[in-house]
């Protein structure tokens, strides 16, 4: 009995098999796979090379890529599971670079075993291929720099850098380009490759506290001990300033017309830093004015000489 029950299970399935087969929707379905797309040929050192793409090949493309990406997100998520934030945020950008080559790989080792002559692809494109490759110098420059930023650590989220002369707190860093704001709140957009050509002034990597300065000169003959308490006032009396390390005068040179003096202290903000320096030469200024210790301006001695008649 059960032999019967399977002898017209299989009879079945051959019938459908037939009337699908037999049936217009199935022709169509197949001429529509073996639609060619590309069909070219051409000639190379004597031999004829033929490049043929189907509808076919297409939809096979689509579903390897589809099934990577699902196969990628799943490595992603096992690899990242008990990863630090930081970290995370770090493989990410990587992983994103590292995927689209995945990608390029697959696509190649496709159309290869499908029997599409990828040699033969990169020998018609030759001349595409190499002006893309120069018009993405460039933006290949930035991907390597941005990866070597990311495997070295020379600047993390959150530090504030100086670059060109530009100033910013770095809030994202990704693959091609930095992301920073500035004190005026606008957005900093810095292409990666300017890590490797310009110097680079990380001012928080040791730490968020920074030393900090304002200079500042007096006239000749002022009593310079006055001058140094005074200064040392002006910055232990900000609330921004930090007691330990102590804030400290240094007597920087004789100057043309003045004595010149640096008043050294540290905060924990550098990234508004000039907001408390302001406040301080306001205060040295003020301080000044009560205890008649005077700013010059630069001098110059005039010497007129008559010839005689």
């Amino acid at each position: 009995m059960q032999q019967d029950t399977a002898d017209k299970i299989e009879k079945s399935v051959d019938a459908v098999s037939e009337t699908i087969t037999e049936s217009g929707v199935w022709a169509k379905i197949v001429q529509f796979l073996e639609f060619k797309i590309i069909d070219f040929s051409y000639a190379s050192e004597g031999d004829t090379h033929e490049i043929v793409l189907k509808v076919k090949y297409v939809l096979l493309v689509a579903i390897v890529l589809l099934v990577t990406t699902y196969v990628l997100r799943w490595v992603k998520g096992v690899v990242t599971r008990k990863m630090p934030p930081d970290d995370k945020v770090k493989f990410t950008t990587v992983f994103s670079f590292a995927r689209w080559l995945i990608y390029i790989i697959v696509i190649l080792v496709v159309f290869d075993s499908i029997g599409v002559n990828v040699t033969a692809i990169f020998a018609a494109s030759a001349a595409l291929l190499i002006g893309i490759g120069l018009a993405l110098q460039t933006l290949f420059q930035d991907i390597i720099s941005g990866i070597f930023i990311l495997v070295d650590q020379t600047v993390h989220v959150g530090d504030i850098i100086e670059i060109e002369g530009k100033i910013g707190r770095v809030e994202e860093i990704k693959l091609r380009t930095t992301r920073a704001v500035t004190i005026d709140n606008k957005v900093l957009v810095i292409p990666n490759h300017l890590y490797l050509e310009n110097m680079l002034y990380n001012w928080t990597q040791n730490g968020t506290l920074t030393r900090e300065s304002v200079n500042v000169g007096v006239a000749y003959g002022s009593d310079v001990q006055l001058v140094k308490k005074l200064l040392l006032q002006a910055a232990r009396t900000h609330e921004l300033v930090l007691s330990e390390p102590e804030p400290t005068v240094v007597f920087m040179d004789f100057g043309a017309s003045s004595l010149d003096f640096k008043l050294v202290f540290t905060i924990n903000n550098s990234f508004r830093a000039q907001f408390p320096k302001s406040d301080i030469r306001f205060e040295i200024d003020r301080l000044f004015r009560e205890h008649n210790v005077s700013i010059p301006f630069p001098q110059r001695d005039i010497h007129i000489i008559q010839k005689p008649q």
